[in-house]
């Protein structure tokens, strides 16, 4: 079977490398930013590219419990890196728009009182910040059962994400529809209930 394949070719293989797989994409853009490859608005380029990239990682993360469950492809132990590289990509989307875009504090916090998407967009940032800090084994153990609650939180924050992507893009665009479509997906599998062993 092609999951027997897939969890066998990944069984040895660490997560620990994905942190450095991950820190190039953004090394990359920044550096093209700054040395005029991106176009005439390199700015509004690197803030839409990072906050899409996150986006996908958030998505990678939701599909995890899914592939295990329906497909019995286990890549579980990937799960925290890529939800850890998630947040990285949404702090640099953030702070992209913070320093290089908007820069004055006032017209910051006006931005995110009065424009709905960048309220959406704020909140589900101010929600992730929880779920990177106990994301790892000492949260764990301290947090015991509550640890899984509060990480539920993540089913929150995906949407949200989803849907500040939607809002912000001009006009009718399919992608952010695409998007959205595969988050409502994703989380009304974990709605499916269980199938019960059958005892012989």
């Amino acid at each position: 079977m092609i999951a027997d394949r897939i969890n066998a070719a990944t069984r040895n293989v660490p997560a620990w490398p994905l942190y450095i797989i991950g820190a190039l994409p953004p090394a990359w853009l920044i550096w093209s930013g700054f040395t005029g490859r991106l176009g005439v608005d390199p700015v509004k380029v690197m803030e839409h590219q990072m906050g899409e990239w996150g986006l996908w990682l958030l998505i990678a993360g939701l599909t995890i419990t899914p592939l295990q469950r329906f497909a019995g492809v286990r890549l579980v132990k990937y799960r925290r890196a890529i939800g850890l590289l998630a947040f990285f990509y949404i702090v640099l989307h953030l702070l992209i728009w913070l320093v290089l875009d908007v820069q004055i504090v006032s017209q910051i916090i006006a931005d995110i009182y009065k424009r709905p998407y960048i309220t959406i967009g704020m909140a589900a940032f101010v929600l992730m910040i929880p779920l990177a800090l106990t994301s790892n084994n000492w949260s764990i153990r301290k947090l015991g059962p509550k640890w899984r609650q509060l990480h539920k939180l993540v089913y929150l924050v995906v949407p949200l994400g989803g849907i500040h992507f939607l809002m912000l893009v001009k006009g009718f665009q399919i992608e952010p529809l695409v998007y959205l479509a595969v988050i409502v997906g994703l989380l009304a599998l974990r709605l499916v209930p269980r199938r019960r062993a059958v005892r012989a």
